[in-house]
C-alpha cells in the first residue's frame, strides 16, 4: 500500500508547498529556465529568418514573408499534437523532452546548411531560387523545427501549471502568477535573442547565430530534465480525441430520442472517477449533446454505448471555447506582419546609432524591454488593486484581459500604416527616416500581446477538463497557427485582387522594393478587420459560460446560467474573500477528520462486541 500511495503522490497536484518538496514555484523555476533559453533562439529566428530567406536563399519579398508565416503556422499547429500526446500517451515531461530532441536536431541541420556555402543557391531573380538537394535540406530542417518546437509548446505550459492546485484559493492566485512569470521568462529570453543572436547572425555569420540558438536550447532542456525530482507529473488518461468522438457519435445516433430529465442521464459514481480527474456538473448549453448520455434500458454501460454526463460536459467546454479561439485569429495575423513586413521596412530605414549599425530585426527589443518592466508591475500592483474590487484571483477575468489585447492590436496596425506612409514618402524623396519609428507599432502590439497571450493560456488551462489540459492549452498556439496561415492567404489574395483593379496592374505587395508597394493599405485593411473582429469577440465572450468553480459550489445553485462571460468578474462583490475561503476550507478539513475518527471508532465497536461475545 505504501508504494501505491507514493505513486499517487507523484502524479497528483498536491498544493503550493507540496509533499516531499514537489510542486509549487520551486518546480516551475526549471520550466522558466527552458522557456527563457528556448525563446532566446526561437524569437531571434522568428524575427530574422525573413532576411535569411531573402539574403541567403534569395527569395523575393512575398515568398520570404509567406515561407516564414507558413513555418510559424505549422509550428503552432503542431502544438495540438504535443498536447494530445501528453494527455493520452506520455506524461508532459517526457513529451517535452521527446519533441525537444527533434527541435535540437532541426537546429543542427539549419546551422550546417547556413555554414556550408555549397548549400546556398545562386541568385536567380525569381520568386524562389532553391532547388534539388538545397531545397530538400532547407524544407526538411524547417519541417523538423516546426514539429519539435510545436510539440514542446503544446505540453510545456501545462507541465508548469500542473504544479499548482487550481481548486485551492491560495494556489489559484499562484496559477495566474505562473503564466505571468512564464511570459516574463519568454520576454527576457527574447531580449537576449533579438539583440545578441540577431546581431551575431547578421554581422558575423548566420550559422553562428543558429549555433548559439542550438546550444542555448540544448542547455534549456538539460535544466528542465534536472527538475524531474521536483515535479508533480500527471499520468496520461484516455485519448481526449476519442472521448470527443464518442460524445458526438452517440449524440448523432440518439438524435431521434427525446431528451430525458437531467437526473435520468447516465453518470459515473464518485468511486469510479480516477484520482486526477474531476466530476463535472451538468450545464444547459448544447443540450443536444446530452443525448450521448442516454443509457437504453437493459444495456450495460460501455464505451461507444453511452457517455457519462462528465464526458459530455468535457465536450461542451471545448465547444464553448471555439468562438473565443476563432475571434483571436485576426490578432495573430497582425502579429505575423511585425515579423515579416515590418522587419523588411526596418531594413530600408536609417539603422545607425552613432557608428553602430542597428539590425532591423532587433527593433522588437524596445517593446520587449518595456514588457520586462510592465509584467512585474502588472503582477505586483495592478492585480492586487483590481482584486480588491472584483474578488477575482487574477484581478480581472481572462476574457477581459484578452479583450484589451485585441483593441490594442487594431491600434497597432493603424499606427503601422501611418508610419509606412511617412517612411515611403521620405524614401522616394531620397531621405531615410530612423528605424525607431517602428517602435510605435511594436510597442503597442507588445502590450497587446502581454494581455492576450497570458489571458488565453490562463483561460484555456483553467477552463479545460482535467483530462484535456494540454490539448486545451494548445488552443492558444492554434490561434497563432491559424493567424500565420491566414496571413499567407491574405498576402496572396490581396495581390491577386489588386493586380486586377489597380491602374499599374501591380499588386499592393509585389517584387523586392517596398518603396513601390502599398503596404500601408494592407496594414489599414488589417486594422479595419481587427475592429470588426473585436465586435465578434465581444459577442462570443459575453455568451461564454465559465466552468462552475468548485470553491463556490456550496454557495451557488448548481450549473445554472449564473456563470459570467466577459463583462463580469469571476467572483461577484458578494463572494467570500480569499481569507474567508481559506478559513472555511480549514474548518471543512477539521470536520472531515473528526468524521473519519468517528467512523473509525464505530468500525472498531462491532469487533470489540464480537470479541466479548466469544469470550
Amino acid at each position: 500500500m505504501g508504494d501505491v500511495e507514493g505513486s499517487k503522490e507523484d502524479h497528483v497536484p498536491l498544493g503550493l508547498a507540496g509533499k516531499k518538496g514537489r510542486g509549487g514555484f520551486r518546480a516551475t523555476m526549471f520550466v522558466y529556465g527552458l522557456v527563457a533559453l528556448d525563446s532566446m533562439g526561437f524569437v531571434a529566428n522568428m524575427v530574422s529568418l525573413v532576411l535569411y530567406f531573402m539574403g541567403v536563399m534569395h527569395f523575393d519579398i512575398p515568398t520570404s514573408a509567406n515561407t516564414l508565416t507558413n513555418l510559424m503556422g505549422s509550428t503552432f499547429l503542431l502544438t495540438v499534437l504535443g498536447g494530445f500526446i501528453s494527455d493520452a500517451y506520455l506524461n508532459r515531461l517526457h513529451t517535452v523532452l521527446l519533441f525537444g530532441f527533434l527541435e535540437i536536431m532541426a537546429l543542427v541541420l539549419i546551422t550546417i546548411q547556413a555554414h556550408a556555402k555549397n548549400m546556398h543557391p545562386p541568385a536567380c531573380g525569381k520568386a524562389s531560387c532553391v532547388e534539388g538537394g538545397i531545397e530538400y535540406m532547407l524544407y526538411f530542417s524547417l519541417g523538423l523545427l516546426a514539429l519539435g518546437s510545436g510539440g514542446v509548446r503544446g505540453a510545456l505550459p501545462a507541465l508548469g501549471a500542473d504544479q499548482f492546485n487550481e481548486k485551492d484559493p491560495e494556489e489559484a492566485r499562484a496559477l495566474a502568477s505562473y503564466f505571468n512569470w512564464m511570459t516574463l521568462s519568454t520576454v527576457v529570453g527574447a531580449v537576449v535573442g533579438v539583440t545578441g543572436i540577431v546581431n551575431l547572425s547578421m554581422f558575423h555569420g548566420w550559422w553562428k547565430g543558429f549555433l548559439v540558438s542550438t546550444v542555448g536550447t540544448f542547455i534549456g532542456f538539460v535544466i528542465l530534465a534536472a527538475g524531474k525530482p521536483f515535479y508533480h507529473l500527471r499520468q496520461p488518461g484516455d485519448s481526449p480525441l476519442i472521448r470527443i468522438a464518442q460524445a458526438f457519435a452517440l449524440a448523432i445516433r440518439n438524435r431521434r430520442l427525446p431528451l430525458p430529465k437531467v437526473e435520468e442521464l447516465y453518470e459515473i459514481s464518485d468511486k469510479e472517477t480516477i484520482a486526477y480527474e474531476e466530476k463535472l456538473e451538468h450545464t444547459e448549453q448544447f443540450r443536444f449533446l446530452d443525448k450521448a448520455a442516454i443509457l437504453p434500458e437493459g444495456m450495460q454501460p460501455a464505451p461507444w454505448k453511452v457517455c457519462s454526463v462528465t464526458q459530455v460536459e468535457e465536450v461542451k467546454i471545448l465547444t464553448r471555447m471555439l468562438p473565443i479561439l476563432g475571434s483571436t485569429i485576426i490578432m495573430n495575423t497582425c502579429l505575423a506582419q511585425l515579423q515579416t513586413f515590418s522587419v523588411q521596412q526596418g531594413n530600408d530605414m536609417y539603422r545607425k546609432i552613432g557608428k553602430h549599425d542597428f539590425p532591423a530585426p532587433s527593433v522588437p527589443v524596445i517593446p520587449l524591454v518595456f514588457m520586462v518592466i510592465l509584467i512585474p508591475a502588472y503582477e505586483f500592483f495592478f492585480v492586487p488593486f483590481a482584486r480588491k474590487f472584483t474578488g477575482h484571483p487574477a484581478g480581472i477575468t481572462q476574457l477581459q484581459r484578452v479583450g484589451v489585447g485585441l483593441v490594442l492590436s487594431a491600434v497597432s496596425m493603424a499606427v503601422a500604416g501611418i508610419v509606412e506612409v511617412k517612411r515611403r514618402d521620405q524614401a522616394l524623396k531620397g531621405h531615410l527616416i530612423s528605424l525607431f519609428w517602428l517602435s510605435f507599432q511594436y510597442g503597442i502590439f507588445g502590450i497587446a500581446d502581454m494581455f492576450t497571450l497570458v489571458g488565453l493560456l490562463d483561460f484555456f488551462y483553467k477552463e479545460a477538463p482535467s483530462s484535456m489540459k494540454s490539448l486545451s492549452t494548445s488552443f492558444t498556439w492554434l490561434s497563432l497557427s491559424f493567424g500565420y496561415f491566414l496571413s499567407t492567404v491574405f498576402v496572396n489574395l490581396i495581390n491577386a485582387v489588386t493586380k486586377r483593379i489597380t491602374p499599374s496592374r501591380q499588386g499592393w505587395l509585389h517584387g523586392q522594393l517596398l518603396d513601390y508597394n502599398n503596404l500601408n493599405l494592407f496594414y489599414w485593411f488589417l486594422a479595419i478587420l481587427s475592429c470588426l473582429n473585436f465586435l465578434l469577440y465581444l459577442y462570443s465572450a459575453s455568451w461564454y459560460k465559465y466552468k462552475p468553480d468548485d470553491r463556490e459550489s456550496n454557495n451557488k445553485p448548481k450549473a445554472k446560467d449564473s456563470d459570467e462571460g466577459l463583462l463580469l468578474a469571476k467572483e461577484s462583490s458578494g463572494a467570500k474573500t480569499d481569507e474567508e475561503e481559506s478559513e472555511q476550507n480549514a474548518a471543512k478539513r477539521n470536520e472531515e477528520e473528526s468524521a473519519q475518527e468517528t467512523d473509525d471508532a464505530e468500525a472498531k465497536a462491532p469487533s470489540s462486541e464480537q470479541s466479548n461475545g466469544t469470550k
